[in-house]
């Protein structure tokens, strides 16, 4: 009888021992979840912004005692002067040895995939970086696992309408369907009957219609009047601490030093990715209307953040926007005649230095570059080598793995380029 019991009590404790093991497992996956869920404690941000070394402090802000900040997302959109401010954000954050969240092996995260964090170099659950920059199809979620919840969202619009022209001339070649378009005016054909020339289900067909939207990781075939679009551009309202606008560049960048209590050496800049003036499409009103119709979401998203923006250039001050873009102004134009050679940009085929040779699109070579000049002071060598670098050879400067990209190169240099759509 004893032996019965005891039989019987030591099923019992198996049971017990059981029920708390499997809850103990339980409990550990539970919090390993929640370890790949979970963004950079504050803790993290304080860290890096005091043991990174900001030897100034931004006088001509409207703040006292205003702390620079570090820690940023720049969502970097397509055909928008965003490779110039990429050069801004790769100098700071080289100069204050900040830690950026890289791909690995090309220039993107991947796009169009949208984007998670297994993209970035390295990364494991947890870490924590100081800027995202890269291109990207946007994915707040992902995001936010990388950056320290004090982090800084800033990213850049344009005229969807321009957009769309300097879009379509760089990408069209990569757009299989464009590529039975006979007429010599390839763009004005595409406006004229873009149904003809487009699917939503195409390779790359995105890059012809509501870029923009699309790289904010929102579906950019959607009727503009459907009310998700709305939702869509709330929910960026919300995301982003400051949207610039191409348009107005200068002014985007005095409320960028401003809002990241930046100088103005920071933000000084030169003109990257520019296209020769001959392949700019000019585009009658009836044309820039139909583009416009075409690319109405994006219209819609520009058109609301152009508000933003000129309220947030009213609350900065009007007169004092003016005094201090006519000093950036002035600034830039010296920072040309130290280091550019002629102070001016120049072709493809006339850049001197491979370093310095742009990216260009499939099968020509539109877009200009600088030569550095020759008598340039050695203090400012340094500092106008940084300025005139691409972002694919800055990259590599930063030591970014870029073999993907290169092979893309390669192909398209040596295949792409022989094939003339007719």
């Amino acid at each position: 009888m004893f032996g019965i019991k005891g039989r019987k009590w030591t099923l019992v404790q198996g049971f017990i021992l059981w029920i708390l093991l499997t809850n103990f497992m339980l409990w550990l996956y539970y919090y390993s979840d929640l370890a790949q869920e979970r963004t950079c404690p504050n803790s993290i941000s304080r860290l890096r912004v005091h043991n990174v070394t900001l030897p100034f402090q931004n006088i001509t802000s409207n703040k006292v005692n205003c702390l620079p900040k570090v820690n940023l997302m720049f969502m970097k959109t397509h055909k928008t002067a965003s490779s110039t401010i990429l050069n801004i954000l790769f100098r700071f954050g080289q100069k204050h040895k900040l830690k950026f969240a890289f791909p690995d092996g090309r220039n993107d995260f991947f796009y169009p995939s949208p984007f998670v964090c297994s993209q970035v170099k390295d990364y494991k659950p947890g870490n924590c970086f100081n800027i995202v920059c890269n291109h990207m199809r946007f994915n707040h979620r992902e995001v936010a696992k990388l950056l320290p919840p004090d982090a800084v969202y800033i990213t850049i619009l344009r005229d969807p309408v321009d957009l769309f022209e300097s879009s379509f001339h760089y990408y069209h070649r990569a757009v299989p369907l464009t590529w039975k378009i006979k007429s010599d005016n390839k763009l004005g054909a595409f406006l004229n009957n873009p149904d003809a020339f487009y699917s939503k289900e195409a390779f790359n067909s995105f890059y012809l219609k509501n870029l923009l939207f699309f790289d904010f990781g929102f579906n950019n075939n959607l009727a503009e009047d459907d009310p998700s679009v709305h939702t869509a551009i709330e929910s960026l309202s919300k995301r982003f601490d400051l949207v610039l606008l191409a348009e107005y560049f200068e002014e985007s960048l005095i409320l960028l030093k401003e809002l990241l209590c930046w100088t103005m050496e920071d933000v000084l800049y030169f003109k990257l990715n520019a296209r020769r003036s001959s392949s700019v499409s000019r585009l009658t009103p009836e044309l820039r209307a139909k583009a416009q119709k075409w690319n109405s979401i994006d219209w819609k998203l520009y058109q609301h953040f152009n508000v933003t923006f000129w309220k947030k250039v009213d609350a900065y001050g009007i007169d004092r926007m003016k005094e201090d873009v006519k000093e950036m102004k002035r600034r830039n134009a010296e920072m040309h005649g130290f280091c550019i050679e002629g102070g001016h940009a120049v072709e493809a085929h006339n850049i001197k230095n491979s370093h310095f040779l742009p990216w260009q699109p499939v099968g020509e070579s539109s877009i200009l570059g600088y030569n550095i000049n020759r008598e340039i002071d050695p203090k400012f060598k340094t500092l106008c080598e940084k300025m005139l670098t691409p972002e694919i050879q800055y990259l590599a400067d930063l030591g970014v793995n870029l073999w993907l990209t290169r092979l893309w190169g390669w192909l398209k240099d040596a295949f792409m380029s022989t094939r003339s759509p007719q």
